[in-house]
């Protein structure tokens, strides 16, 4: 039996992704900031798919929680076969409307959490020859929209970037890339999302099902959405001075306020 370990884990597309993996029979390592939840979370995955889950809360925000999280994952007694990295947050208003700690914060999280986390689970993947990591990033890693935007473009890039320097080692990474997803994401944010058009919306469990197809075909990159694949293809055809105007007139009109 094998062992995920899963941040951000008790809401959204984390949760998503250990609901699907406890039934598939895979232990969990469950991180999050709050006990409660993740106890409770981890009483429910064990009583419905008798399997093991481990509660490990933590602050990604900060050098401790980040430290103790890397600890686990370089465990090697107890060895972690799938790592995802999927806590993150977002912060309402544009640049330079939002406080320097908050943008620094997140910033902490989508990238120094994502290296520092990824670092210590391939290495140790790396002397087994085998092992996955999917780090979530979003669609919103290839427009030119804010901060957000940039952190997770980071993320497609590194993710890439070490598959490629990892191939042939056993050690699998992929950058998942949803669109909007109804969780709770938008309220922790204080965003509306009255404007969302209710087709751009997906399901965090389709979600995570296309997403781990993804992985077991070696993609680097998943879009796990037709709709969202056909926008993305959009993009790459549409001049960048061009689509800055149009992603944030989009944004306006649609995006979260």
């Amino acid at each position: 039996m094998t062992t995920a370990l899963i941040t951000g884990s008790t809401a959204g597309i984390g949760a998503a992704f250990a609901r699907r993996l406890a039934a598939d029979g895979h232990d969990l390592v469950l991180v999050a900031r709050d006990t409660k939840r993740l106890t409770e979370q981890a009483t429910e995955l064990h009583d419905k798919h008798g399997i093991e889950a481990e509660v490990l809360r933590a602050d990604l925000a900060t050098d401790a929680g980040v430290e103790a999280v890397a600890a686990r994952l370089g465990d090697r007694r107890n060895p972690v076969d799938l790592l995802v990295n999927n806590a993150g947050f977002g912060n309402k208003g544009r640049y330079l409307d939002v406080p320097m700690d908050d943008e620094l914060r997140m910033l902490k999280v989508h990238i120094e959490a994502v290296l520092r986390l990824t670092s210590a689970a391939t290495a140790a993947m790396r002397e087994r020859g085998r092992g996955g990591v999917v780090n979530v990033a979003s669609v919103a890693a290839f427009v030119p929209r804010g901060t957000y935007g940039a952190s997770k473009a980071w993320v497609v890039q590194f993710t890439q970037g070490a598959a490629r320097d990892l191939a042939g080692s056993g050690v699998r990474l992929m950058a998942l890339c949803p669109g909007f997803v109804r969780t709770e994401f938008h309220e922790r944010a204080g965003m509306g999302t009255e404007n969302i058009p209710n087709w751009m919306w997906l399901d965090a469990d389709k979600l995570v099902a296309a997403a781990l197809a993804d992985l077991a075909r070696g993609r680097t990159l998943s879009i796990p959405d037709p709709r969202y694949k056909a926008l993305m293809g959009l993009v790459k055809l549409t001049p960048r001075g061009l689509l800055g105007g149009v992603t944030s007139r989009t944004g306006r009109k649609y995006g979260p306020r």
